[in-house]
């Protein structure tokens, strides 16, 4: 079995978000830990929707350049671009698991990945989706 971990956006931003508490805290243990053992992988989709959550929707957003550059970091982490059979994947993953769409890409992308887990504190955590379990690091 795969030791690799896929990160949901919402992980990423709360380790740059420096108003977000134990969060915040958790995050940054949760990727460091991941990135010293280089078992985090994540998605194109995860890194569009950092930037646009960091610098636009946190109480103290990040500025551009600072967000652009915790992309470049990321990026060792990102899977090849988002492709078509991913989608076909999410559509049967979104009916199979009755979850939204964008949710049913990044497990799509996270199954490709050869992830065991995803880190997510938007889907249910202990919950079993295409062969991959649900954690809230939170």
């Amino acid at each position: 079995m795969s030791d690799k971990t896929f990160v949901d956006t919402n992980v990423l931003i709360y380790a740059h978000d420096i108003d977000a508490g134990r969060k915040h805290d958790v995050a940054k243990a949760v990727l460091r830990a991941l990135w010293v053992d280089r078992t985090g992988v994540l998605s194109t989709q995860v890194l569009q929707e950092f930037y646009v959550n960091a610098t636009r929707k946190i109480r103290t957003p990040l500025p551009k350049p600072t967000a652009r550059s915790v992309i470049s970091t990321y990026a060792a982490w990102c899977m090849d671009g988002i492709t078509p059979a991913d989608v076909t994947t999410a559509f049967q993953i979104e009916d199979d698991a009755n979850i939204g769409f964008w949710d049913a890409l990044i497990v799509a992308v996270a199954m490709r990945s050869g992830a065991r887990c995803v880190l997510s504190e938007h889907l249910n955590p202990g919950q079993a989706i295409a062969g991959l379990t649900i954690q809230n690091p939170f």
